[in-house]
């Protein structure tokens, strides 16, 4: 099978040349063994999901580490959070080398709170979703921004479902959701009742692009707001989900301050909401928070795939007023965005961010985009331009 090269490979590469070690984590199923074996040429790969080497690790970390030897990949180290005091003392040993131990994990909680506290200073955190709209052209012919989003939502960003056409969906989705709850959510987070949690999942689906009510989901499926929440920062630490937190700062009682829910694959949106079609996808009650969804994950994974934490968030009023995303790049320098699953341009598109420009005149705005399915950008008016897909993530990467 041909590997097809990840945008944040070369960030891989820096952080091994300053720092000791680096950690690589992810959602499940997102390439980053696969990443790590295709770029790191001359590291030693173990994976702790071997139950023999996972024993060896922790009944005898010295010799475990002596085996492994150095420039060594070991995989899902959350198996083993005593080694990393050991592999610490190696570190300290050799503080004039770089680059000597890859970690990586699935469940970001308590690996990143077990990393952050034994290497602190050691240790370089970097994040790898699944594909990107950039990553998966290699493998898939795209013609324009409505084939970005169909092959998004029908068939998903998870590698395994790209590279091999011959994948039936229904069941790898079902399959991961399977694995997620009992390997993730139930070992790892000590969920009582996987049902609910499964079910909540769903009505999240049902509700994404939307602003969280977390009283209104609970109430839904008959469990406690506090439940509610701690379960929506299991999905949102998984990388399952993502809070678009609102755009609020020094604007007083006028905006909204809850979160918006996005999923970081619109393909598992469509699995949990039924959505198996093209013409289901396009013309269902669905189509643009799909779109709007779709067009979010992108952004999240631009910035992910650089290194970078993504600035965003969104902007609504309490008179109704809302632009879907904000960027904020450097000293406070704000880019408005609206998504709309559009595909003729037209100058109304951009009257939300006109208004908001008026409203807020004392921000820094910079130029604003609509983001649709038009088939090239062209300028509107005042600042606004229409956008396309490929053009938006050229200029929001950096």
């Amino acid at each position: 099978m041909v590997y097809i090269h990840r945008e944040i490979e070369e960030k891989i590469i820096r952080a091994l040349a300053t720092f000791p070690s680096i950690v690589l984590t992810g959602p499940r199923q997102s390439g980053k063994s696969t990443l790590l074996i295709n770029t790191l040429n001359g590291y030693n790969y173990i994976t702790l999901d071997d139950p023999l080497r996972r024993e060896q690790s922790i009944s005898d970390p010295l010799f475990f580490l002596d085996s492994a030897g150095e420039n060594v990949i070991i995989d899902e180290i959350q198996y083993s959070p005593g080694l990393l005091s050991y592999i610490k003392m190696r570190i300290d040993s050799s503080r004039d080398r770089n680059g000597l131990y890859v970690f990586t994990g699935s469940q970001q909680f308590h690996m990143i709170k077990n990393l952050g506290d034994s290497l602190a200073g050691r240790v370089a955190l970097l994040e790898l979703l699944p594909f990107s709209v950039n990553e998966k052209k290699v493998a898939v012919g795209f013609k324009d921004t409505l084939d970005y989003f169909i092959h998004g939502c029908l068939v998903g960003s998870y590698p395994e479902l790209v590279v091999d056409s011959s994948m039936d969906i229904n069941i790898w989705y079902g399959s991961y959701i399977q694995t997620y709850l009992e390997r993730d959510v139930r070992s790892i987070y000590n969920i009582g009742n996987l049902r609910d949690f499964q079910r909540f999942l769903q009505l999240l689906a049902a509700r994404c692009s939307q602003v969280l009510n977390l009283s209104q989901l609970a109430n839904d499926i008959g469990i406690s707001v506090p439940t509610a929440r701690n379960w929506l920062s299991i999905l949102e630490a998984t990388r399952i989900v993502f809070l678009l937190p609102p755009y609020y700062h020094n604007l007083g009682k006028r905006i909204t301050k809850s979160p918006k829910v996005y999923f970081l694959d619109s393909g598992l949106v469509c699995y949990l909401t039924g959505i198996r079609n093209s013409e289901h996808l396009i013309n269902g009650p669905m189509s643009s928070a799909l779109f709007e969804n779709f067009c979010i994950q992108e952004t999240v994974k631009c910035f992910f795939n650089t290194g970078r934490r993504p600035p965003l968030y969104y902007i609504r009023t309490n008179n109704g007023l809302e632009v879907d995303l904000i960027i904020e790049r450097s000293f406070q320098e704000l880019i408005p965005v609206e998504i709309k699953l559009n595909k003729t341009p037209g100058v109304s598109m951009a009257g939300n961010i006109i208004k908001l420009k008026r409203l807020f005149n004392g921000l820094s705005f910079s130029d604003g985009f609509i983001l649709s399915l038009a088939e090239k950008s062209v300028p509107l008016k005042d600042d606004v331009s229409v956008i396309t897909l490929e053009d938006y993530l050229e200029k929001i990467r950096g």
